[in-house]
């Protein structure tokens, strides 16, 4: 570790020496995601953007680069830090029933999907492979699927499982029938995590691969709970999503939000976890001007990779739903500016 030594000396001639030792952090990297997995290339050309997000369903057969996605590789060969979001949910695929197909040479067999989540009343409820069945070995043939695609996509990415367990699990999961609330979920939920990344890890993977587990970050309780030691130790980022959908919300304070948590209750190995923001973004609806909050930014990332706890180095713009640009170019062109300022520059 580089250390740096320091003399001082008063006017008399007596002098004192101390060193410290210092790291050079790398730059953030500043991310993008564009709705319905859509081809960034046209927004990306001319910023600093490193980073993506992703998101695929293992329901699907083609889970990457992704059904019609050939600048997916190109991105990911010229550099980019890829998160690919592997979610239960079911979606992207022609219907929800039991799927033979065949990977490498080996016939897999799985059931349809018997979990819902994200159960909000008056809402139709997703459906999703459920933690049962994936403790039980019945979704091994998705897995199998998903890493044989993996590994010929030429490159390495980060894997993160699921998008948010605080929505899925905040009104309740229901399996074959059984209902769970939300900390037996999210109880179930770690179970099912784990396997999932001892099988991966189990086998071949393109090195610099990672995991990480995703979060909405809304809920102080339901992220101490989906985050044991046990867990982190098998991991290799922390990750929640930050929105600014409150007139009094301020960059600082929602990216700070998890972070505190974070701090205040996971032990030294989570700790030890940069972190990756996959899903950023400020709704229009409350901040007409969402250049003006975009621009502060940055000051807020640096300020908190400052302070005491995991460093921050990834933050994927989320340009769908809540983030939205509108209108669009303005907010490309104060994420282009943010992005060429420290720490991201």
């Amino acid at each position: 570790m580089p250390r740096v030594t320091v003399t001082v000396r008063d006017h008399g001639g007596r002098a004192a020496t101390t060193t410290a030792d210092y790291t050079i952090a790398p730059p953030v990297l500043g991310g993008y995601y564009l709705v319905g997995n859509g081809d960034p290339t046209a927004d990306l050309t001319g910023g600093n953007f490193r980073s993506l997000t992703q998101y695929r369903s293992l329901g699907d057969g083609y889970v990457l680069p992704g059904w019609n996605k050939p600048w997916l590789p190109t991105l990911g060969r010229n550099g980019f830090a890829i998160t690919v979001v592997l979610e239960l949910k079911h979606y992207g695929a022609p219907d929800t029933g039991p799927q033979t197909f065949t990977v490498d040479g080996v016939n897999h067999s799985v059931p349809a999907p018997a979990m819902t989540i994200q159960q909000r009343p008056g809402t139709a409820w997703p459906k999703a492979y459920g933690y049962g069945q994936v403790l039980a070995g019945r979704c091994d043939g998705l897995l199998a699927r998903a890493l044989s695609q993996y590994r010929a996509l030429g490159f390495p990415v980060n894997i993160q499982l699921a998008s948010e367990l605080d929505t899925d699990h905040e009104f309740g999961t229901t399996e074959s029938g059984v209902s769970y609330d939300w900390a037996d979920s999210d109880s179930r939920a770690v179970q099912a995590m784990t396997y999932i990344v001892d099988w991966f890890r189990s086998r071949p993977l393109p090195a610099g691969t990672t995991f990480s587990i995703g979060a909405g970050g809304f809920d102080r309780a339901a992220y101490r709970r989906t985050h044991p030691e046990s867990l982190m130790a098998k991991l290799d980022f922390l990750q929640w999503n930050v929105y600014a959908i409150n007139p009094i919300h301020t960059a600082l304070a929602r990216f700070r939000r998890t972070r505190d948590w974070v701090v205040a209750d996971l032990g030294p190995v989570a700790l030890s976890r940069p972190v990756i923001v996959a899903e950023w973004g400020v709704r229009v609806a409350e901040f007409p001007d969402q250049a003006a909050w975009i621009a502060t930014v940055p000051s807020a990332i640096a300020r908190l990779n400052a302070e005491r706890g995991p460093r921050i180095v990834r933050t994927n713009y989320f340009n769908s739903g809540w983030g939205t640009l509108s209108p669009r170019a303005a907010g490309l062109a104060a994420l282009r500016a943010a992005y060429a300022t420290r720490p991201y520059a």
